[in-house]
This record gives structure tokens, sequence and C-alpha cells, in this order.
């Protein structure tokens, strides 16, 4: 599935658990066999639409991939979200049937990378087994990846021993960590989304690979799978929480005795809050976590939970927005105890892959302008000094506050109205005839005012000179370079 390059999944084939051996061939006349839960892991083949960034009119490229899936409840399959994104059509194939049913998704979660698809017509799976949703592997455990990887059409199994149970970013957005498992096996394209079983249940779905080692595999483990199905038991899917800091490691000695703690290993410090952030007001920059809901922090920011050591933000992961959480902290050399309420944030999302999203864009004269986010950013490489500081610091400085989009000047169509206007691409506009922009929206109903001033003047962060464009040559340059380069509408503001 897209992006291939970087999830890879669960495929070669070595000997079977004895329990999930495959059924001998039917004789002629016998009696047809009970459906174990083979039968309910299917291929899923999707024919997506990626959305071009760089001709955001443009209705993007078609593309398309194979997945894997497995049935969890009625008309409820399981999948990962990178097997269904930006779809335009999905297709489920049963084990031992060439027929294709139509599906669609029903739920999607692009931060811990899982989607929940239904059928368009579930009466040829009825009677199949609803897997089930077990508990956590241990390390050195035996597990069985179940899936439909490329190299063949039919069911493929695979072995794998618990390596690794650790706290690591998910590659489908490129933004989010969550809990992951490892295992000692290569992953390759088409399983993405299969389960992985231990003892006849569900202990997590293969999801990515590791391009710089060998026979090591991740899936995510069952905490995140059950969080998902919890979240969208309410008709939607309201996305994980965050505390909105910045933790910073207490290993130093000199910085110990700075904050006058013990040479103990506990205790981690607050480098930064995010302003507007569910810590806000609650926790301030360097104070000293020593513990989250009851479990001590050490160091390093890892809580024990079960037996293992994991990163503090593992106990936000299994809250929603309304929870609360406590903490035990130190702040001036005082201990004191605070508690805080999650809250959504949804100005992180800037640094993170959309999907499912048209491109937002203003068109003017020639000039294309695009609000800054991960999608962009990708497709342009920007190298602008002041544009990525704007980006890196959007978050942590509170820029957003002020700046709901930063708009960006991405490309410029040659004509004689936009001569010498090429210096002025991938920088932020600032302000437009006098106005400070605040969104996409604003600056294009500014520059598409029914009493324009005589010349437009829009100014850029850091640029020396701003860029003037007189208003009468608007109208027909507009027409004339929208119908030579093949631009069908002139925005798309929502």
């Amino acid at each position: 599935m897209r992006p291939l390059s970087i999830l890879f999944t669960l495929s070669l084939s070595i000997p079977l658990l004895a329990q999930l051996k495959e059924p001998p061939i039917k004789p002629i006349g016998a009696i047809a066999p009970a459906p174990t839960i083979y039968d309910s892991v299917v291929k899923i083949e999707v024919a997506t639409q990626v959305p071009d960034y760089r001709t955001p009119w443009n209705s993007g490229r078609f593309s398309g991939g194979t997945g894997t899936g497995f049935i969890i409840g009625p008309n409820q399959i399981l999948t990962n979200a990178h097997v269904v994104s930006d779809n335009r059509r999905l297709l489920v194939t049963r084990r031992g049937s060439s027929q294709k049913h139509v599906a669609r998704v029903r739920h999607i979660a692009h931060d811990c990378d899982l989607a929940l698809i239904e059928l368009q017509d579930f009466k040829p799976f009825e009677g199949l087994p609803h897997l089930e949703i077990g508990g956590m592997p241990k390390l050195e455990s035996r597990v069985s990846a179940i899936g439909y990887p490329v190299g063949g059409e039919r069911l493929s199994v695979t072995q794998g021993v618990v390596s690794r149970i650790d706290f690591s970013s998910y590659s489908h957005s490129r933004a989010d960590s969550h809990l992951v498992i490892q295992i000692d096996a290569a992953i390759n394209p088409g399983n993405s989304g299969g389960p992985v079983i231990q003892d006849k249940k569900v202990v997590g779905v293969a999801f990515q690979g590791n391009t710089q080692a060998d026979n090591v595999g991740y899936i995510i483990p069952t905490p995140v799978v059950k969080r998902f199905l919890t979240d969208i038991s309410d008709g939607k899917y309201d996305y994980y929480m965050d505390l909105g800091i910045s933790p910073f490691p207490l290993f130093n000695p000199a910085m110990r005795r700075a904050f006058d703690l013990p040479e103990d290993g506990k205790g981690v410090l607050v480098a930064n809050v995010v302003p507007d952030g569910p810590a806000d007001g609650v926790l301030e920059k360097g104070d000293v976590l020593l513990s989250i809901d009851g479990n001590p922090i050490d160091s390093a920011g890892n809580i024990s939970i079960g037996g293992e050591f994991v990163d503090m933000n593992e106990i936000v992961e299994r809250k929603f927005a309304g929870d609360k959480v406590a903490f035990t902290l130190i702040r001036k050399g005082n201990k004191i105890d605070k508690e805080l309420t999650l809250k959504k944030f949804p100005y992180s999302r800037i640094y993170a892959i959309q999907y499912e999203q048209i491109p937002r864009f203003t068109f003017f004269a020639g000039l294309v302008f695009q609000p800054l986010d991960l999608n962009l950013f990708a497709s342009y490489k920007f190298d602008n000094r002041r544009l990525r500081q704007i980006y890196a610091d959007y978050i942590s400085e509170g820029l957003f506050r002020e700046m709901a989009d930063v708009v960006v000047l991405t490309r410029v169509e040659k004509d004689s109205l936009t001569t010498r206007m090429g210096g002025f691409t991938g920088l932020v506009v600032e302000e437009v005839n006098g106005t400070k922009i605040k969104n996409l929206r604003q600056f294009h109903e500014i520059l598409n005012a029914p009493e324009p001033p005589e010349y437009h003047v829009i100014k850029f962060n850091g640029a020396s000179r701003p860029l003037v464009i007189p208003s009468a040559e608007v109208p027909a340059a507009q027409k004339r370079i929208m119908a030579q380069s093949g631009i069908t509408k002139a925005a798309q503001l929502d």
C-alpha cells in the first residue's frame, strides 16, 4: 500500500503454529469444515486518488494497492489507516473466493494508523468467526501474523518472537508516537492491517517495518486497538490527547543539583509548556515532574506499567478529552500536586500528513498562495530560513494565536504581470494592504474585495521589499493566466 516505501508488512512463509495449521483438502462429497480464524482474514484492494499540492486545482493522481483486514464483529473489518487512505474504491475478497465485495470506510484514525471498514453487503461473510482482541504478549513469546503479502494470491502466515515493547513513531502520519511491539519477522507490502495472533486471540495489527534492519517488524498492540474501538463507539473519532509539554531528561548531576534533586534517578524537567494547551496554567516551565497518576517518573520520562518501562505519555494515550491527569511535582523547591484536564488541540496537526482532504489555495493574478502544513512542506521542501523557523515555532511559541493559517506564496505562473515576482516564492505573507493576515480565507477576501485599492501591496516575512500588483490589470491577467496554465478554479478555501 501507499506509502509502501515506509510501511512494509509480514509475509515470509515459515512453519505454522500447531493450532493454526491449514485444514486438509476436502474430498468430493465430504461435509464442509467449520470456518476457522483464517476465513475471517480478508484481502483488501484499494483504488486511491492522492491530491497534488503543487497543482492544487487538479483532482490528483490515481494509484492503488492491496492490504489485509480481519473481521472483529458484524460487518466490522479492522485494518490499517494507510491501507485505505485517500481511497476512491474498496474491494474485499474472502479466503478461497474470487468474488470481490464493495466496502467503505466507516471510521479512520490516521494518528494511530487504524481503520474500520464495512461491506455494502455482509451476507456472504455471515457465520465467519469474529476475531477476539486479546492482551499484550510477553517478551520472547511467539506470535503469528496472518495476511496477503505480495508474491502470491493465497493467505500467508509468518511466525515471530516478541523482541521489544516500546513507545515509538508511527510512520503513517509522520507526527505521532504510540506503543509498539517489535517482532523478529520481516515486514513486506500487502500484509499491513493483518491480525497478529497468539492463543487464537489478536494481540496486534501488522503495520510497519524498519528498512535499516533485517527481520524486524512492528505491530500495533491491543491497548492502541482497544482505545480506537472505544473512541469510535459514539460514532466519531476524536483523536489522541496530548499533555502539551516538552519534557527534558534529568540525567546530568549538575542539573539535578541546580534543582536541588537527590541522585535517585527520579523526575523529569518541563522544558516548555504549549500556550493554550492542556497543561497551560497548570504546569510551568522549570517544573520537575515526579509522578503521573501515581506512577513514579524516572529521569528519562519513563514509568512502569504492567512490568514494562514505557514513556509517561502512555498514561495520556489511554485517556480521552475531558479526562483528568494528576501530577506530583517540584516547583521552586516545593513539592505540590496538580491536576489538568485533557482537551483537543487541533493546531498540532500542522506537523502531521493530512489525508482525505482537498488542498486549500487561492490563485490571484498568476500567484498561488497556500496554507503551510506538512503536506505542503513535503511537496515543496522549502529552504527559506524564516519560513522554517515559523513552522518550527508554530506551536511552541503560540504563533497559531495570530495565524490560524501560515499563508505561503508557493508558485508564480509566467506572464507579463508576474515578471520578476519569482523571488517571493517560499515566503510567508505578513500583511496585505496594511492588514495582518490570520488565515487563507481572510487573505482571499482582501485581495478580491469589490472595491480594491489602486495597488495591492503584499508584505512578506523577512523580505526587503513588498510585492506590488496594479489592481486594474488583475481581472484580465487572472482570466489569461488561468486559461494558458489550465487552472480550472481560482480558489479552494475550505
